[in-house]
């Protein structure tokens, strides 16, 4: 069997056309049901980020799957293959396996060495797996990408210091108000992008933290750690009016906050400034609200200057996460090529 890559990320195309790709989590289940049926995929697993869409795919042969593929995408996001393709990357073994083995380590993130990337693949591909997409092949492939992940991370200090685009936001936020300690920060998610900025905006002893979320119980289940006030999502008007940033990571199929919630909220604010930082993608925040006075509103590809700024000590570390994944990755293809010689030693069976 055949493994491959194809997709996008914050390299390859801009944040409007990989909103349009990604994938909730309520459309996984048909949309592996979809990779296996009318694409033809063996085994099959889908990474939807804020900074990448991919499709990982196990085929038995490679003629036209590729193709196949771009078209999936295609239709998924409603984008012509002519203004999507030239966007794609589409990877093939070996290059496939080390992009894997790289993506869960960190070492192609946005942020360098960032730790959440790690549990978004676990999470993608146990989800892969409940759905029966993932066979014997990707179960042992994404395991040992996973555990490899872990040992750049133990064995290197490729995950030192502001390591998630959650912190990154709070030190944008720093860099337009200085110190946080006057400020009140209204938190719109609760996921794990979230809860790293709840942590590190506390530890940066903001005066008051607001925390929303989709379900009330999550809110108050993190804030309760954090020194956070839990609101519902009904209060946002209300809390437009009071706080002076706004950080979003929600995966909300759209806009959270229209351009006219806030141009109401600023006249209420009397033009009092609005810094927002939108990280979810799709994004949260209509874009529009950059148009308005005194709002400054950055998403996630914005964050990518301050992101270079701050990982040059990681960047030293690579050359050392790169030996490591090098050998995990040879193992990895050591224990294939005995599937395949066990295969053909106990019978005509076809091997993985």
């Amino acid at each position: 069997m055949h493994i491959v890559v194809v997709g996008l990320n914050h390299h390859s195309a801009p944040i409007e056309l990989r909103e349009r790709l990604a994938f909730p989590r309520d459309q996984l289940p048909g949309a592996l049901a979809r990779l296996r049926s009318d694409v033809g995929l063996q085994e099959a697993m889908i990474l939807s980020t804020c900074n990448r869409v991919e499709i990982y795919a196990g085929v038995p042969e490679l003629d036209g799957t590729i193709d196949r593929l771009h078209r999936f995408l295609s239709e998924h996001g409603r984008v012509a293959p002519d203004g999507l393709v030239p966007r794609l990357y589409s990877l093939s073994e070996p290059e496939s396996i080390q992009h894997l083995f790289a993506v869960a380590s960190g070492l192609d993130s946005m942020v360098l060495g960032e730790g959440e990337i790690l549990h978004q693949v676990k999470r993608a591909y146990e989800w892969a797996r409940g759905e029966g997409a993932t066979g014997k092949l990707f179960n042992a492939l994404f395991q040992r990408a996973l555990n490899a992940a872990k040992a750049v991370r133990a064995q290197t200090a490729i995950g030192r210091g502001c390591t998630s685009i959650g912190t990154v936001a709070v030190t944008l936020s720093e860099k337009i108000f200085g110190s946080l300690e006057r400020a009140t920060v209204l938190l719109i998610g609760a996921g794990k992008i979230g809860e790293l900025a709840l942590k590190r905006l506390a530890a940066r002893g903001v005066r008051e933290i607001r925390l929303m979320n989709r379900t009330l119980d999550r809110a108050e289940e993190l804030a309760s750690g954090c020194r956070a006030v839990p609101v519902p999502l009904t209060a946002l008007p209300s809390q437009l009016l009071e706080a002076d940033i706004l950080l979003t990571s929600t995966s909300a199929p759209s806009y959270l906050v229209d351009r006219g919630a806030v141009a109401a909220a600023m006249r209420a604010r009397r033009q009092r400034p609005l810094c927002i930082v939108d990280l979810g993608v799709p994004r949260n925040v209509d874009p529009a609200a950059a148009t308005l006075e005194n709002v400054y509103l950055f998403d996630i590809d914005d964050l990518q200057g301050l992101v270079d700024s701050t990982q040059e000590e990681r960047r030293q570390a690579l050359d050392e996460a790169r030996a490591i994944l090098a050998g995990k990755v040879e193992r990895f293809f050591s224990w294939r090529r005995e599937e395949i010689s066990s295969c053909l030693c106990s019978g005509p069976a076809a091997a993985p």
